[in-house]
């Protein structure tokens, strides 16, 4: 059954004609902090990272620490995001897709469990997974990319990584891992900086 966590992490937002829209919740009530990495920072959307752009953006939080779906929606996909199989200094963690009621889909990764299967219904604020670590730091080498070094050393290898979408998502053919060896960004992927700053609780004066 799924969980609904604590009212406190809602950012109220009131519809044109003055009626409170639907609640939405900031994915990882438990993250280290709630202000974003901007562009060109490490983590950010679309980040450089040599070979590489990164697809989303990275929220650091405890490990096992609970993800809730943003908004309403059905899930669509549950998946293996990453595993040592494919890149040595991984460990394995899942991904959620879910189709929210206001037509994004929004993709939660980097998951060491998700309580949700395909089919499912999330009302926005559901626990549908826990933050994973996603890196081993002992496979990590001086041959590593230097961006996974530098998480290493700042010991951020647990992490939501969150990606959005108008539509299902469409990858790039080289996506692996949250990020894409492409130069050109997908036609309907979009940057989620903004819309995750809304959703941060309002500071009481």
């Amino acid at each position: 059954m799924l969980q609904n966590f604590s009212k406190a992490e809602i950012l109220p937002t009131f519809l044109e004609n003055g009626e409170e829209a639907p609640m939405k919740f900031w994915p990882v009530p438990d993250s280290y902090r709630k202000n974003l990495p901007h562009s060109g920072n490490p983590g950010s959307f679309w980040e450089n990272r040599g070979d590489r752009n990164h697809c989303g953006i990275d929220i650091y939080a405890p490990r096992k620490s609970a993800v809730l779906a943003i908004d309403s929606g059905m899930v669509v996909e549950v998946g293996i995001f990453t595993s040592p199989e494919a890149v040595p200094y991984w460990n394995v963690t899942c991904y959620v897709l879910i189709r929210h009621e206001d037509g994004l889909v929004a993709k939660y990764a980097e998951l060491e469990e998700a309580v949700v299967r395909e089919g499912d219904i999330a009302a926005a604020g559901d626990v549908i997974g826990y933050v994973g670590s996603v890196l081993n730091p002992e496979k990590i080498t001086e041959s590593s990319p230097p961006y996974v070094r530098l998480l290493k050393g700042n010991g951020h290898s647990s992490m939501l990584h969150f990606e959005l979408y108008r539509g299902l998502p469409l990858p790039p053919c080289n996506y692996l891992g949250g990020n894409s060896f492409d130069s050109l960004k997908p036609s309907n992927i979009l940057d989620p900086t903004a819309y995750l700053e809304g959703l941060q609780p309002k500071k009481l004066s």
